[in-house]
């Protein structure tokens, strides 16, 4: 499975961005829906960290890190064969490459956790 993070970009503190990671093809047979879904963000310099998780099927769970928890959404349309990021109330300390894979193992905090890396989109977040 391919994934594609897009919807960054520059926005002032306070502001919103919707970010979106589109799935495509399959691996070992399983579609997209079967596959929890997560989101991590590389600031610079800094170690590239947990945001977001949602679960597979319906993706009825849903676990965010401290930092963005009431300010971030995560959600999935399987028919679209995407997860979306929802961020509001965006602040200075959010900017980073925000990236998309999916959760093969078994903890969704554990970036080793994770395949399917897609390229990353920039979100700049101005003071």
């Amino acid at each position: 499975v391919q994934l594609q993070a897009s919807g960054g970009g520059l926005v002032q503190a306070g502001g919103s961005l919707r970010l979106s990671c589109a799935a495509s093809g399959r691996a070992s047979g399983r579609t997209f829906s079967s596959y929890a879904v997560g989101w991590f963000r590389k600031a610079p310099g800094k170690e590239r960290e947990f945001v977001a998780h949602i679960s597979r099927w319906s993706g009825r769970d849903t676990n965010y890190a401290d930092s963005v928890k009431g300010r971030f959404t995560i959600s999935r349309d399987n028919a679209k064969n995407a997860v979306y990021l929802q961020m509001n109330s965006l602040k200075p300390e959010d900017t980073a490459v925000y990236y998309c894979a999916v959760l093969i193992g078994t903890s969704y905090l554990r970036e080793s956790d994770y395949d399917f890396w897609g390229q990353g989109t920039l979100v700049t977040v101005s003071s």
